[in-house]
């Protein structure tokens, strides 16, 4: 298999794809200040379009992909979009990350389609907190999808939490507990300045803290660092049947070891989650570019692939010129 690194001898072998910028949620960090601004439909990449630009990413070196949103669920045969994915030759992981609202009646269909395993967006514990942070009473349904994901197989089933002051860091306890009893990965996540919003130091909590909160619940064991491969750090409270995690892209910035390009719903490659810096690849695709050429510009992305992001800097509040619903989480 192909490798591909950039300029800073990272080996680059993971796509992130947002099939689509719509969400069944409005989750407060997530919808841009000011509201969405939706992509044309002409501008979506099309599925047979995703396939054929997965087929080249995985020919330059890419092994894992992972389906995002938007909410990805939303969109219609993204089964069969699994299907075609986990069919390309030379792949090794094929993940989805969800709110968890069609969880319950997708999962198995997924499961069949090779999605290996699934990442839930989840903020709250509490039916009236949900609301407030998502705009929607619907948590009953994403815990219920949480509970057939890893019925199916859909396992370690990772539990994705923002966690926000004020809104919800006094259930960090609560979901550590989780994981005495579930096998899920609950990953405690800092806040990012995503929204064009000036309330982001006054809702930030760092990772620091949230350590000091799942002590509480029970000392904490570090997992070796092969376990905690990716940006989470894992660890393990006492007779856990899961692992709780912290992602800290401001504290503890993980750009040493990024290995991840990712792909917007309207076919840029994105060399950063945190830079502007796009790479168009489904205009060469449209314009009838071949597979080398398209491995090519996979290649290119991973070159201009910038060292590390700039949040710790005094622009931490700038607008990162889309929301994170078009970027895809």
């Amino acid at each position: 298999m192909n490798i591909l690194a950039d300029t800073f001898s990272r080996k680059i072998n993971y796509l992130r794809i947002s099939i689509t910028d719509h969400c069944n949620l409005n989750c407060l960090y997530c919808v841009p200040f000011g509201g969405r601004v939706r992509v044309s439909h002409a501008e979506i990449f099309s599925y047979e379009e995703i396939v054929r630009v997965c087929e080249a990413a995985v020919l330059a070196g890419i092994s894992k992909l992972r389906i995002t949103g938007g909410e990805p669920l939303m969109r219609k045969g993204v089964v069969e979009l699994c299907r075609m994915l986990s069919g390309i030759q030379g792949l090794e992981s094929l993940t989805l990350t969800t709110n968890g609202v069609r969880l319950r009646e997708l999962a198995p269909q997924l499961r069949d389609a090779g999605v290996q395993r699934v990442n839930v967006s989840l903020d709250t514990l509490r039916p009236e907190r949900f609301r407030k942070i998502t705009g929607y009473n619907l948590l009953s349904q994403v815990l219920t999808g949480i509970s057939m994901a890893e019925e199916v197989g859909l396992h370690p089933v990772k539990i994705n939490t923002v966690v926000m002051r004020g809104l919800n860091e006094d259930e960090i306890e609560d979901f550590a507990r989780l994981t005495l009893e579930e096998p899920y990965h609950v990953r405690f996540i800092e806040l990012m300045p995503f929204n064009g919003s000036s309330e982001h130091q006054s809702l930030f909590v760092p990772v620091e803290e949230m350590v000091k909160r799942v002590k509480r619940v029970g000392d904490l064991s570090l997992e070796p660092a092969l376990e905690s491969s990716g940006p989470a750090r894992l660890c393990s409270l006492p007779g856990a049947k899961g692992k709780v995690g912290f992602i800290a892209p401001l504290s503890y910035h993980f750009c040493g070891s990024c290995n991840r390009l990712r792909l917007t719903a309207d076919g840029k490659l994105r060399t950063c989650l945190f830079s502007e810096q796009e790479i168009d690849i489904k205009g060469p695709l449209r314009a009838g570019a071949s597979t080398e050429e398209l491995v090519d510009t996979y290649r290119l992305a991973a070159m201009r692939k910038p060292h590390g992001h700039h949040l710790n800097s005094t622009h931490v509040e700038k607008y990162f010129g889309r929301g994170m619903q078009a970027i895809g989480g």
